[in-house]
């Protein structure tokens, strides 16, 4: 779905995500460096992406959209095999 098809309140949970999420990435210390963030700031940005999570799936619920997509990575195997590879096997009796 198109960010301009969204709701109001879908734009906002899509943006606010996108903005949590981006500043968690650019205040990320490098390996051995002290986070910059309270261990309570951290848990509250953690619940804040909880509660969005949350909300957006009960908006997809309530427009009968049951998304279950997970993301997936190039290298990631197959879970899929062909038709043509499975073969019958002798039926027992």
């Amino acid at each position: 779905m198109n960010f301009d098809e969204l709701s109001k309140e879908q734009q906002v949970m899509v943006s606010m995500r996108k903005v949590l999420t981006n500043i968690i990435k650019e205040i990320t210390p490098s390996a051995g460096q002290e986070y910059p963030l309270t261990e309570h700031t951290f848990n509250d940005v953690r619940m804040c992406l909880a509660l969005i999570t949350a909300r957006e799936q009960e908006l997809a619920n309530e427009q009968g959209i049951d998304n279950k997509d997970r993301p997936h990575y190039v290298d990631e195997p197959k879970t899929t095999v062909p038709l043509h590879h499975i073969k019958k096997t002798p039926s027992q009796h």
